[in-house]
C-alpha cells in the first residue's frame, strides 16, 4: 500500500467519523423535542387551566356586575387573554374613564409580554416560521411563559399550542360561567375568588425556585424593589404599571448578567 493510497483511507475514515457524530447529535436533538409533544403540553397548561377558571370567574362577575352583558365579557376574554389588563380595562370602561386613559393604562400593563415574548424567543425551536410566532405570541401568558422556560432543551410550535390551548380554554370558560351565574353567588363568595390569581402565581414560581438558586434570588430581588416602591413615601406615589415595569426589568437584566445561559446549538 503506497503513501496516497494510505492518506486516501485515513481521510475516509475521518470523514465517517465525522458523520457518525453529527448523526448522533441530530438524533440526540430529536430526541429531547420528542417528549414535547402537543399532548404534553395540554397536560402541562391543565394545572394554568385550572388556576384560569376562577380568576375568570370573578372576570366575568365584574363585567356583568358592571351593567354590561355577558356576551361582552366573554368576547374580551377571547381577544385578549391578559387577567391584569383586563380588570383593569373593565374598571376603566364602567367608571366611564376616557378611550386614551384606558390605552395608556393597559399598555404599561401588558408592556411586561414584550420582555417576556423576547426572552421565550431565544427559546423556541428556530425552525419556526413568522406566522406561527405570530399566532403563539397571543397566548404568552405569565404563566405559560414560565411553564415554557422550565423545559429543557428548546420548544417547538406543537408543544406550545398545546400549552396555550388548555388555559385559553379555561379562561374563556371561567368567563362564562361567572358572567352566567353570577346573580345566584353571595358576595362573600365572590370576593373570595379575587385571591386566586396569587395563589396560582406562587404555585408556579416555588418550584422552580426550589430548584434553582439563580431564579430564587431573582425573585427575591423582584420582590424586594416591589416593597420598596410600596412602603417609600415618595415611590409609592407611582403606579402599580410602572412599578411591575421597573421591578420586571431590573430583574430580569440582573439575572441576565449574574446568570448567563448558554445557547445550544441546534442540528
Amino acid at each position: 500500500m503506497d503513501h496516497k493510497e494510505k492518506t486516501r483511507i485515513e481521510e475516509s475514515n475521518f470523514s465517517e467519523l465525522n458523520s457518525a457524530e453529527e448523526n448522533v447529535t441530530i438524533k440526540s436533538s430529536e430526541e429531547e423535542r420528542s417528549h414535547l409533544t402537543f399532548r404534553r403540553g395540554l397536560r402541562d397548561g391543565l394545572p394554568i387551566c385550572l388556576g384560569y377558571l376562577s380568576v375568570a370567574f370573578t372576570f366575568g362577575m365584574v363585567v356583568v356586575e358592571g351593567g354590561l352583558p355577558p356576551w361582552v365579557a366573554v368576547l374580551i376574554s377571547m381577544t385578549c387573554f391578559t387577567g391584569t389588563g383586563q380588570f383593569a380595562g373593565i374598571a376603566l370602561i364602567v367608571s366611564g374613564g376616557m378611550y386614551v386613559e384606558m390605552l395608556v393604562t393597559t399598555f404599561i400593563i401588558n408592556i411586561r409580554y414584550l420582555l417576556m415574548s423576547l426572552s421565550l424567543s431565544q427559546k423556541i425551536e428556530k425552525r419556526m416560521n413568522g406566522i406561527e410566532r405570530a399566532l403563539l405570541s397571543f397566548g404568552n401568558t405569565d404563566e405559560v411563559f414560565a411553564v415554557a422556560m422550565q423545559q429543557e432543551g428548546k420548544v417547538g410550535a406543537k408543544y406550545l399550542s398545546g400549552l396555550i390551548l388548555t388555559p385559553y380554554l379555561g379562561w374563556t370558560l371561567g368567563t362564562l360561567l361567572g358572567a352566567t351565574v353570577t346573580g345566584f353567588l353571595p358576595f362573600a363568595i365572590r370576593s373570595a375568588l379575587g385571591i386566586a390569581i396569587y395563589g396560582m402565581f406562587i404555585s408556579i414560581i416555588i418550584p422552580p425556585a426550589r430548584k434553582m438558586k439563580s431564579i430564587a434570588i431573582v425573585i427575591l430581588i423582584s420582590v424586594a424593589i416591589s416593597c420598596l416602591f410600596y412602603w417609600t413615601p415618595v415611590l409609592n406615589q407611582l403606579s402599580n404599571g410602572w412599578v411591575i415595569i421597573i421591578c420586571a426589568v431590573v430583574a430580569s437584566a440582573f439575572g441576565a448578567w449574574k446568570f448567563p445561559i448558554k445557547e445550544d446549538k441546534e442540528s
